[in-house]
């Protein structure tokens, strides 16, 4: 795995993005920029992405050794504190990345603590899951793709019970995600959502798609961090084993660097976003000595290349530097569909800043 000054200078670039929409938004949380002009639309309380934003201000504040950077960051992970008792799995996207790279700083670590032991409680026996949750509205008894990652590696430090309850979660998701379509090689794709009936089981779900691309990548990145913590992947590893396999071939294949954000639509609108998750799961796999580990961490790079090379906006006027483009929020409601992300910028800065040293991928 080698890496050079493009990464350095991709790096600086999305850190000085960080100080640039850190002054535009103020106490708010940023979700997605418009391509021109790099306005921020923001929410109040951070939605599901709020933890992003917080992970970005402590991976600068890594960067700069800034004391002042420090404190932001520690000042936004506590605003996100009442999404500890909301009923959502997204708490794992939250709570995990708002706090990963916060490492020993006391009030992350009691928010992360207190977080993961509020999704422990919240697991359903029943369904096998931490529940999508009714705090972002529509149904509550859901499995999706997106609920995984970051909850996996959260439920892993909730104490004794938490490692096999990680377990179960991931497990579940992935035999109702991957069913039938792993190992099938039939080029159906996994569908990413499905609603619980206590009488009648599980059903599929038609929003999301099958063919969404962050799908995979959320349910590849799962994968990495349970194979990142013994304590989890001792569960089913040979399940974990074969879930890798499959989801590298689907998620990230040898040769492609950024996917289309709808697999059936091969030249609609990219996702870098799903990219730059997809380039962090690699990661996470070839330091986790899956197979084919070398090759993981070679395309992890080429990933990270391309997403620096072609879709990194650069110094100049009218917009701001740093800025990775054409993340696609929504494709289906035609939602943000060729824009700036905040997990998008949040997975690249922690990509590039694994490439240079700066963090240690299997804590992140």
């Amino acid at each position: 795995m080698t890496s050079g000054d493009w990464a350095r200078r991709a790096l600086a670039a999305v850190i000085g993005r960080v100080t640039v929409t850190e002054a535009e938004v103020g106490a708010r949380f940023p979700l997605y920029a418009d391509p021109v002009d790099g306005r921020w639309q923001t929410t109040g309380r951070g939605s599901w992405t709020g933890g992003f934003w917080a992970g970005l201000l402590w991976l600068r504040a890594r960067y700069t050794g800034d004391e002042a950077h420090r404190r932001a960051a520690a000042q936004c992970t506590a605003r996100l504190a009442p999404w500890a008792e909301a009923d959502t799995a997204t708490r794992g996207l939250i709570f995990w990345y708002a706090t990963a790279l916060a490492h020993d700083t006391p009030g992350a670590v009691s928010l992360r603590a207190e977080a993961a032991r509020a999704c422990l409680d919240a697991y359903d026996p029943g369904a096998g899951i931490v529940p999508w949750g009714a705090a972002l509205g529509g149904p509550r008894l859901l499995a999706r793709a997106d609920a995984v990652p970051g909850l996996v590696p959260l439920l892993a430090g909730a104490g004794p019970e938490g490692p096999a309850v990680a377990a179960a979660h991931l497990h579940r998701h992935l035999d109702l995600c991957l069913g039938a379509q792993e190992g099938a090689g039939n080029g159906s794709r996994p569908r990413p959502a499905w609603q619980f009936d206590p009488g009648t089981g599980w059903h599929p779900c038609e929003d999301p798609a099958p063919g969404w691309s962050r799908g995979e990548a959320w349910l590849l990145l799962a994968v990495a961090d349970a194979l990142l913590h013994p304590e989890v992947a001792g569960h089913r590893p040979e399940r974990l084993s074969s879930a890798a396999g499959h989801l590298l071939q689907t998620a990230a294949p040898a040769g492609r660097t950024v996917p289309p954000n709808e697999a059936f639509r091969p030249q609609g609108p990219v996702d870098t976003s799903a990219a730059a998750i997809i380039a962090v799961a690699l990661l996470k796999l070839s330091r986790a000595g899956a197979p084919g580990a070398e090759e993981c961490a070679d395309r992890a790079v080429a990933i990270l290349s391309r997403l620096a090379g072609a879709h990194l906006t650069g110094p100049g006027p009218g917009r701001p530097a740093g800025m990775l483009l054409d993340g696609c929020y929504d494709a289906a409601k035609g939602l943000a569909v060729r824009n700036e992300l905040i997990w998008g910028d949040f997975f690249l800065a922690l990509g590039l800043a694994a490439l240079d040293g700066l963090v240690d991928i299997t804590r992140a």
